[in-house]
């Protein structure tokens, strides 16, 4: 399995009790570009935006990023056989 960088944003919000438009409104970005963050979908972060990110929710980067392994999505079983077994 492959080793990435895990957003857990979700999971700060969540301890923090404040929802994503609250958040992105604090710090000046777009709904839009928050949930892309939170999803994991970018390729960076710029580190005014994570000091932003970390001051609002006052917490770490640490907090915010993890590395670990990423489950791979499994493969659809094919409509013939039930779960995927042949």
């Amino acid at each position: 399995m492959a080793r990435d960088i895990i957003v857990t944003l979700d999971v700060m919000l969540a301890r923090r009790k404040m929802k994503a438009k609250e958040l992105a409104a604090a710090i000046g970005i777009t709904e839009a570009n928050l949930s892309l963050l939170k999803s994991g979908k970018v390729k960076g972060v710029r580190f005014e935006t994570l000091a932003k990110l970390c001051e609002a929710l006052d917490c770490k980067p640490g907090d915010l990023l993890d590395f670990g392994e990423t489950v791979a999505p499994r493969a659809p079983a094919h409509p013939l056989e039930p779960d995927g077994l042949a």
